[in-house]
């Protein structure tokens, strides 16, 4: 096996992408490699032009409470002091493409087999289904 530098994690803050960042942590412990942990939000949609809820100048913009949160589940995971060298990542996008992306700069890239969404009969979630397919290094999908 080739000696790993970079593995990547996609955490939503479900059970199955902390277990899989548990697991990612300790692949890049035993590799000596650096853990990218990389939380993505998307847009919500907005209510219809001309209504008075929500001004149409005004998109939340949540990366920075997405940014605290991401932090607190990797310490409530890794520990104050994890095992490795930890880089939190929080960007806007689609997951699927966004953790694609990311794949191309990574020797592995971890993923829950479920995250928050879907339906919850489906044996992989649709993330993990498209990662899968079309990412540029290996994955691992953690049950």
């Amino acid at each position: 096996m080739s000696e790993w530098r970079t593995i990547v994690v996609g955490v939503d803050g479900s059970p199955g992408s902390r277990k899989a960042l548990t697991w990612a942590a300790a692949e890049a412990a035993q590799h000596g490699a650096d853990l990218v942990v990389l939380n993505v939000w998307e847009h919500t949609l907005l209510p219809p032009a001309g209504s008075v809820s929500v001004s149409e100048r005004y998109v939340p913009d949540p990366s920075q409470r997405t940014a605290d949160d991401l932090l607190q589940v990797i310490k409530e995971e890794l520990g104050e002091q994890p095992p490795v060298v930890v880089r939190p990542v929080v960007r806007q996008g689609s997951p699927a493409k966004v953790l694609i992306e990311e794949s191309a700069g990574a020797d592995l890239l971890v993923v829950g087999k479920r995250g928050h969404g879907g339906f919850a009969g489906l044996v992989l979630g649709s993330v993990s289904q498209h990662v899968s397919a079309y990412a540029r290094c290996t994955v691992a999908v953690v049950r």
